[in-house]
């Protein structure tokens, strides 16, 4: 919703600006259709690469403040949003609790995400 790629780069920056979080390469975006509802306008996607000495959770917890900040309210499951921001992957780190399943679930599902990570150095 709203400015997609504007609301993408906000993200980076808010993302770049957070102590122990350094962005380190970022894909290119993508246009993608909407998954799961599709009554939506297409999404904006991409990726990146960062450094951190958080854990997994404590980043979940700071990208869904980040999403707070640009405005994102809870819906339902795949609906309309201003932004979404997931982790992917973790290093070679593996979970799955209620909260955070790593790696992300739909990477095999999405081209989009694997096209994104390709572009990404190791």
């Amino acid at each position: 919703m709203g400015h997609r790629l504007n609301n993408c780069k906000k993200a980076l920056t808010l993302l770049n600006n957070t102590p122990h979080i350094q962005v380190l390469k970022q894909s290119t975006w993508v246009e993608t259709k909407p998954v799961g509802f599709t009554q939506q306008k297409k999404f904006m996607n991409g990726a990146c690469k960062i450094k951190t000495t958080l854990s997994p959770l404590k980043l979940l917890s700071t990208l869904q403040k980040i999403e707070r900040q640009l405005g994102r309210k809870k819906t339902f499951r795949w609906g309309p949003r201003c932004i979404d921001l997931d982790i992917l992957v973790f290093d070679h780190f593996k979970m799955n609790s209620k909260r955070l399943t790593l790696p992300h679930p739909e990477i095999k599902n999405r081209s989009f995400i694997l096209k994104a990570l390709k572009e990404l150095p190791q």
